[in-house]
């Protein structure tokens, strides 16, 4: 696997892409003041072009008004001299959301049947099962 990401061919060139992406958008968080930098993300290099992704509208006004500086900024690391300037993007990022939970009851009609069942059964792991499924049931 190692082989075939690090080598010459596709997957080579394109972790070797991702890496450069990745410390270039390190670089740039490091040195933004601390309200910025958990909004920008490097998208990508085209044509000379660093594609610079934030959330906000907000946050593309304050980008664009510091061109410069990041572009000296990205000039002081090895790899990033070719880049002659940025294009910038707004794509609000949603944070990934747990569903909610679903909290279910079980009456005791159904626990005392799921117990009977148990009793009947004679498969001691399905026994078992039963006996956990009924312990779940409504407490008086």
């Amino acid at each position: 696997m190692s082989r075939l990401l690090e080598g010459g061919g596709e997957f080579g060139s394109l972790m070797r892409t991702a890496r450069l992406i990745e410390r270039a958008q390190q670089h740039l968080r490091d040195h933004l003041p601390e309200e910025v930098r958990e909004h920008l993300y490097v998208g990508g290099y085209r044509e000379g072009h660093l594609t610079l992704i934030t959330d906000r509208a907000v946050w593309l006004t304050w980008l664009r008004y510091e061109q410069r500086r990041l572009l000296s900024l990205l000039h002081q690391l090895p790899g990033f001299e070719a880049v002659t300037g940025f294009q910038f993007k707004v794509r609000p990022v949603r944070p990934a959301s747990t569903p909610p939970r679903q909290v279910r009851q079980l009456p005791a009609r159904a626990a005392d049947e799921l117990s009977s069942c148990a009793a009947d059964v004679e498969d001691p792991r399905l026994r078992r099962a039963l006996e956990r499924l009924a312990s779940h049931a409504e407490k008086p």
